[in-house]
């Protein structure tokens, strides 16, 4: 990793620390309740401007949900959750209050397919009854749409206003089906042409220049070498970057929400270029059992009353590691605007200490509080991505000033590898926010602030004798890995393969 000795380098590192006190597995089963409810799970929240060609005046965001998707999921595969709320929220004035928030709801209709056996109409129980390569095709047994709200204000008190399809005016979209196999969709190639199909063009009312959004499946992007890393760091933290290739989720796959917003719209009414990006998704407060439930699909439980938030993601990896047990559920459930009750966990993190343990040879920093840390994790960098009289709270920041950087001349390292459009400045897929970060959870931006504090981020190198070390997870994550158009992750891995060799 190429650490340049610069304010803007430095204290880039020190925003990776926040969640660098976590650091190990994108937020994958992070919380005790969540880990019940994995359909409104959040695993990775990414913002960035787009680097897809003549696409510059946009800014993408995407918010996956639903870990550890087998690609064999079947016979139901992984639709989202209809008595679900997902949204991705932005800030746009530094007040750690949403200004914007983008609201998706999903349904699921059931065509309810039958066969004639011997003089009888019987329903199919699979989703499919033969090849899919269109939306709403009638061999589609079930078909999954949403909704697009967006809201100004308030998410729950705020103006609502439908966003619709550009083409026709509709505010109704399909989600493709899951990647069931190359024989449902035509071979190796269909199942990208399908999907392509319900990428849409949209207008955001109050929002000049459209965009475009995407719900689907995709192969999961984040590179963690996953399990050696809960098992005590079971692998040599000094070692080779790719000792563990792409890591342990680049077999399964996730959920996506996919948008394209116009820089002008999310930084209109707010007070200069930075804004501020997390995603949520709420379930109703009350969910009752039906026993026995109605003939149909999902009609086994009952849901009414208030929105409830249980899931919360903007920083990759801050309730994956650095909040403590007790405490996970009440963080998924909180608002940025209420951060000032976790700030123990920043300032006075226990990741270094179980690196220490563990590793007595890469001594954890000694500064307390760790006020080099609470600056970067909660307030974003000055000069980089500060907003001016931010309050305090946890979130993605993106400076949509910054030009953003062809995907062939990216630095996985973002702007420690001297690349200001990648992370911390928002976060790319091709970003390896890991390694960035396990290195600044040990006290590399001490090391670089110097013994004067050139940075004025409140420690020095002595209190980081392990700050110069260039540890790693063992798994790479390159800009390579990913396309370089909307919306910029894989086609998700197909349940089966060979559909040419099937009868």
């Amino acid at each position: 990793m190429r650490l340049l000795p610069t304010p803007v380098n430095a204290c880039v590192l020190a925003l990776s620390a926040a969640a660098a006190v976590s650091a190990f597995a994108s937020s994958h089963r992070e919380a005790p309740s969540i880990a019940g409810m994995p359909k409104l799970d959040g695993t990775d929240f990414y913002m960035f401007r787009s680097y897809e060609p003549n696409r510059q005046d946009f800014v993408t965001l995407i918010a996956n949900y639903q870990p550890d998707q087998g690609p064999y999921g079947g016979p139901n595969y992984f639709t989202m959750d209809p008595n679900g709320l997902y949204e991705i929220h932005i800030d746009n004035t530094g007040s750690a209050m949403e200004a914007l928030t983008f609201q998706f709801r999903f349904t699921n209709t059931l065509r309810d397919i039958q066969l004639p056996i011997s003089g009888k109409q019987v329903s199919i129980p699979l989703v499919q009854a033969g090849q899919i390569s269109a939306p709403n095709q009638a061999t589609s047994n079930l078909r999954e749409t949403f909704t697009l709200t967006v809201v100004r204000g308030d998410r729950r008190k705020g103006q609502a206003f439908a966003v619709t399809n550009a083409a026709n005016g509709s505010t109704v979209f399909d989600r493709p089906t899951d990647n069931i196999g190359e024989k449902t969709f035509g071979g190796p190639n269909g199942y990208a042409a399908y999907a392509a199909q319900q990428i849409y063009n949209i207008n955001i009312p109050g929002c000049a220049g459209g965009g475009r959004v995407f719900a689907g499946q995709r192969q999961d992007p984040f590179a963690v070498a996953l399990g050696q890393v809960f098992d005590l760091i079971n692998l040599n933290p000094l070692g080779s970057t790719s000792a563990y290739g792409a890591g342990t989720l680049a077999t399964r796959n996730v959920s996506t929400l996919a948008l394209e917003v116009p820089i002008a719209c999310l930084t209109a009414g707010g007070t200069g270029p930075i804004i501020g990006g997390w995603t949520t998704a709420s379930a109703r407060q009350g969910r009752l059992i039906a026993s026995p439930p109605k003939s149909g699909h999902g009609t086994t439980t009952l849901n009414g009353g208030a929105w409830a938030q249980v899931s919360r993601l903007g920083m990759p990896l801050v309730n994956e590691v650095v909040i403590g047990l007790k405490d996970k559920d009440r963080f998924n459930s909180s608002r940025p605007m209420d951060d000032g009750q976790f700030a123990t966990y920043v300032t006075n993190p226990t990741l270094p200490a179980l690196i220490q343990t563990l590793y007595p040879s890469a001594p954890a920093p000694t500064n307390f509080p760790r006020t080099d840390l609470v600056a970067a994790f909660l307030t974003g960098i000055d000069g980089l991505n500060k907003p001016a009289n931010v309050k305090a709270s946890e979130m993605l920041r993106l400076n949509t000033s910054i030009a953003p950087t062809a995907m062939a001349n990216q630095s996985n390292l973002g702007v420690a590898g001297g690349d200001n459009a990648g992370f911390p400045n928002g976060r790319r897929p091709g970003d390896d926010v890991v390694d960035i970060e396990l290195r600044v959870a040990m006290g590399a931006l001490c090391v670089l602030t110097g013994a004067n504090d050139a940075l004025k981020v409140g420690c020095k190198p002595s209190d980081a004798p392990a700050g110069g070390a260039a540890i790693t997870d063992g798994a790479l994550q390159s800009p390579s890995q990913f396309p370089a158009a909307f919306p910029y992750l894989n086609t998700p891995l197909p349940g089966a393969v060979n559909a040419a060799a099937a009868p």
